[in-house]
């Protein structure tokens, strides 16, 4: 886009995509919290970690519909406008989240439960998968001159908020009612939340201003052949760049259900590693998006992914060795910041590789794309190497290695999407 043809977004605007884009991760992460129940209402076993296994996948499901939510929505915010796809996507995700509030257990209604929630989260990974790109899109093509980085980091930083949510809303449900309670209905509780604020999320996205600077005369098909003939390298580095940024999220998002069946944590402790995580993500990556357009992209997105391998594993280490509360809790926001601080630097990174006519398709493919292959699986994968090798410092191996593969795509990215 030329500079000058999209106007600058008000504290309103800004509020308004932070807070839906917020909601939906709200929505969709939610399930990572309660998977221990979740896995007992639909997936009943008399191993748990089989049980456990079963809800993991099934949380993974929705990443499988995630690039195709990219290129669907990414390619209408493209040719439509980042309005009506960000409109789109709070329904869909409304949907989704119906299905899994309303759905009786497995015990109620047989196959049907698990198979109605499989559904509902495939919708849900739909409308998450186009959410991203026209939402990051937006934040930056409203940005004023030298605060690209920090606008942007507001799409980081509402999945904090998203987590710290979910982590507030999983605590105070774990500390209310009794472990029955919340294994018999308390879980559903934090997701019918997140539903009684959806027509506030509906009606601010109706008055965001537009910012696609011209309308697309060609179909969706076109945009995304444009996007691949012509930005094959970005587009591909942009997916590797992602990968760790997406592996050490659901790592920490992970943390609450490591703390309750790898360390033997009671949930109302456990889950303080999800507020932990939630309220450092938040800030920290707001932080890394200012230090981001003070310093350059590169230096910000590359120091912090190198002191997170080398910090990964002897905070593993130290949490194994001396487990409780306070220690899971320092863990938990140590991992984050250091991954938080480079996020916020590489999602802007990646989004100004793109150029304004294929910026969403880009974004949001490379990022559903990423998220759903490695995502989707981390922490499925996390669960299976400790059950299976009993080696409780996988979670920091795994980290270490995806780490090292997209450092190497961050020196590669384009110089021009590098400049401050």
């Amino acid at each position: 886009m030329r500079a000058g043809t999209a106007p600058v977004l008000n504290r309103w605007s800004v509020a308004a995509v932070v807070a839906g884009n917020a909601l939906e991760f709200y929505d969709f992460l939610l399930y990572a919290t309660f998977a221990v129940y979740i896995g007992h209402a639909f997936f009943p076993s008399g191993n748990a970690l089989v049980s456990l296994l079963l809800s993991l996948a099934t949380f993974g499901i929705g990443f499988l519909t995630r690039p195709l939510g990219g290129l669907l929505i990414g390619a209408y915010a493209d040719r439509v406008g980042r309005r009506p796809a960000l409109m789109l996507t709070i329904i869909l995700m409304t949907l989704g989240t119906l299905g899994l509030v309303l759905t009786p257990t497995y015990a109620s209604i047989g196959l049907c439960a698990p198979v109605i929630l499989i559904v509902a989260r495939l919708v849900q990974g739909l409308a998450l998968g186009g959410e991203v790109g026209p939402s990051t899109a937006m934040l930056l093509e409203c940005a004023p001159a030298g605060r690209r980085g920090f606008f942007v980091s507001w799409q980081n930083g509402s999945q904090g908020m998203a987590i710290l949510a979910a982590g507030l809303a999983g605590f105070a449900v774990s500390t209310i009612l009794s472990q029955e309670q919340l294994a018999a209905w308390g879980w559903r509780i934090p997701f019918a939340l997140g539903l009684a604020i959806v027509p506030v999320g509906i009606y601010i996205r109706r008055r965001l201003p537009e910012t696609l600077a011209a309308r697309c005369v060609r179909g969706g098909a076109a945009v995304m052949g444009l996007l691949w003939n012509t930005h094959r390298r970005q587009l591909l580095l942009a997916i590797l760049v992602i990968m760790c940024l997406t592996i050490s999220t659901y790592v920490t998002n992970y943390m609450t259900t490591y703390a309750l069946t790898t360390l033997g944590m009671p949930a109302s402790k456990a889950l303080l590693a999800t507020v932990a995580n939630g309220a450092v993500f938040a800030a920290a990556a707001v932080w890394g998006g200012r230090l981001s357009d003070q310093f350059g992209r590169k230096r910000v997105m590359i120091l912090p992914r190198m002191a997170l391998v080398v910090a990964v594993l002897p905070a593993f280490g130290l949490l194994l060795r001396f487990t409780s509360t306070g220690i899971l809790m320092f863990v938990t926001a140590l991992l984050t910041l250091l991954s938080s601080l480079s996020a916020a630097a590489a999602l802007t990174a990646v989004t100004e590789a793109f150029p304004n006519e294929v910026r969403s398709s880009g974004v949001a493919v490379s990022y559903a794309v990423s998220v759903s292959v490695f995502g989707g699986t981390t922490q499925f994968m996390i669960a299976w190497l400790i059950g299976t090798t009993g080696n409780r410092l996988s979670p920091a191996y795994y980290v270490i290695v995806s780490s090292l593969i997209s450092l190497w795509a961050m020196f590669k990215l384009p110089r021009a999407s590098l400049e401050r």
